[in-house]
């Protein structure tokens, strides 16, 4: 069927209003329409729910606890620096991937399956593997992570134990019809606000000296021993070794973030009303979380307090416990404990559900066996599910200290893949945007005036970040093979995926043509969904009443008109 060719559409009476066609891209102007299938994903995450999991969605223990190697090694000037440098770009990448995903949230959506809409077949390949792997690695770092945590308070049960629990209960979350899943992360990601915004106003307190011995903590840190530490080598080129070191660490704390709001949109109520609230609310997270957290962090821990590079892994490595302890407040490192394990457990939880829609978004466009695309009735894609999970029980390689090396390896390997899909989601938006110049599109539901700049910015910058992920290991008596291998192997990995689907697919374009890019395959679906979800929105809003600001708003009217009349 050609784009030219297509006829309107017409609602049908036995038509799934919430299906949505999805199409694959073969070459030159062709597309092959899938019907819409109503046994596949359900659209029941809220608006509500939606802003919440993008506020907190993959915040997990990198943000608590990993940060506390950056202030060692670089000092709280460098590290603050990098998440404001950092933050920006996130930022660009969130407006860029909403701008895309927002104009057609088709079922299975995810950045993979708009690389093979917009892109090419090949690209939305690589990126399939790419994310489901990266996805289904850091179930096992997450629950990993969760059970080190459990150890922070002596207890007699074994590790295995605990890992088993931890993991049967992401599993039996992501099992659940969507609107339980969605409700458990809003409730999680609640908890993680409320811990952050503890945490931000215990660094106000002990700044001014409202701690137990309070003692005014001031920047004294800034001062001694210093806010920027040189790395590697001494002088002005260290402290340029520090920033770039501050800022491919600290990326794990950011990766896929923006994915996850991608992954999302497929099973989202009004998805191009919602998407765009979410990404303008992105930026709050950015500064709330990160920016104002590493000040925080620089406030009440020394970066050389032994602890942070002690290797614990848990509560006692985490800037934040270290600096409640010296500060002489008990009890508080426990409840801070709970919080961050809360956070590892919820951050897996997210992590399975985002492979698992990777796997079924993939299955749709042909990118993944068909199994994958099977969902319940509940509108769950079970294999996809047990598919990802079943990848999630490399975690349990942790109960021997051999097999621990090969996982550590793994989860190098995955550190990568935040760039790579920073790059790709460059590369798709910036192909889309030039298919709506060419089509002449002009119903955007989301566009931001950073854009296109941004996105050509965010691509140079993370491909330099790609490059320099291992640089440590190029200066002289630092070079060590493992390092190596894991900083970069993720590269050969994603062009060896792209460049055999192209080689077996070698009639193919490199890229679309974008005057043949399919811009309309199921819009006229969403946009009667769209439609059906306003009209909802509004005999709501009718039945409840005027809200609370306008009724003051009428009773100050009121009052003025009585004393005036």
């Amino acid at each position: 069927m050609l784009l030219n060719d297509m006829e309107p559409f017409e609602k049908k009476e036995n038509m799934d209003p919430y299906g949505l066609a999805n199409t694959t891209p073969y070459g030159h102007g062709t597309v092959e329409a899938i019907a819409p299938n109503s046994k596949g994903t359900h659209r029941s995450i809220s608006s509500r729910q939606s802003v919440m999991i993008a506020i907190g969605g993959i915040i997990g223990t990198g943000l608590f606890v990993g940060s506390g190697q950056a202030l060692a090694r670089v000092g709280p000037g460098f590290l603050l620096f990098a998440y404001v440098v950092l933050g920006s770009f996130v930022y660009a990448m969130i407006s860029a991937t909403t701008t895309v995903a927002s104009y057609l949230p088709m079922q299975g959506a995810s950045m993979a399956a708009y690389g093979t809409r917009y892109v090419s077949r090949s690209l939305g390949f690589a990126m399939t593997w790419l994310y489901w792997y990266s996805f289904s690695i850091s179930i096992s770092y997450e629950i990993t992570a969760a059970t080190v945590l459990i150890d922070y308070w002596p207890n007699p049960v074994p590790t295995g134990v605990w890992l088993t629990i931890l993991f049967l209960v992401v599993l039996s979350l992501n099992l659940l019809p969507v609107k339980y899943y969605a409700e458990t992360e809003f409730w999680f990601a609640s908890t993680k606000v409320l811990l952050i915004s503890g945490l931000l106003v215990l660094s106000v307190v002990l700044l001014f000296g409202g701690g137990p011995s309070h003692e005014r903590l001031g920047f004294r840190y800034w001062e001694s021993p210093g806010a920027w530490f040189p790395y590697l080598v001494g002088g002005a080129s260290g402290r340029v070794c520090a920033f770039i070191y501050a800022l491919t660490f600290s990326t794990f704390s950011f990766a896929f973030g923006p994915e996850l709001v991608v992954l999302t949109a497929g099973e989202m109520k009004a998805p191009r009303h919602t998407l765009p609230r979410v990404s303008n609310t992105f930026i709050w997270r950015l500064a709330f979380f990160y920016i104002l957290g590493a000040l925080g962090i620089g406030i009440i821990c020394s970066p050389t307090a032994p602890g942070l590079v002690s290797g614990a892994g848990n509560a006692a490595a985490s800037p934040w416990v270290i600096g409640i302890q010296d500060s002489g407040i008990r009890g508080l490192d426990s409840v801070v404990n709970a919080g961050v394990l809360l956070s590892a457990w919820s951050a897996g939880n997210a992590y399975l559900y985002m492979a698992s829609r990777t796997l079924y978004g993939s299955a749709l466009n042909g990118n993944a066996p068909k199994i994958f695309s099977r969902c319940t009735k509940s509108g769950i894609p079970i294999y996809a599910v047990l598919g990802s999970a079943a990848i999630g029980l490399l975690s349990y390689l942790n109960l021997s200290s051999s097999t621990s090396v090969v996982f550590n390896w793994f989860i190098s390997i995955t550190n990568s893949g935040g760039f790579i899909s920073w790059i790709c989601c460059c590369i798709i938006f910036i192909r889309f945007m030039q298919a709506v110049e060419v089509q002449n599109i002009k119903d955007l539901p989301y566009q931001s005036i950073l854009q296109p700049y941004a996105a050509w910015a965010s691509l140079v910058f993370f491909t330099l970040l790609l490059l320099l992920n291992g640089f440590s290991v190029f200066f002289p008596g630092h070079w060590d093979t493992p390092t190596f291998v894991t900083s970069y192997i993720g590269i050969p990995i994603f062009l060896g995926l792209f460049l055999t689907h192209k080689l077996i697919h070698y009639n193919e374009p490199w890229a679309i043509s974008s005057d043949q890019v399919d811009m309309h395959t199921g819009l006229a679906e969403l946009k009667v969904m769209e439609e059906e979800a306003r009209l909802e929105r509004l005999e709501k809003r009718e039945k409840s009443g005027p809200s609370i600001k306008k009724r003051v708003k009428n009773r100050i009217y009121l009052v003025v008109c009585k004393r005036s009349g």
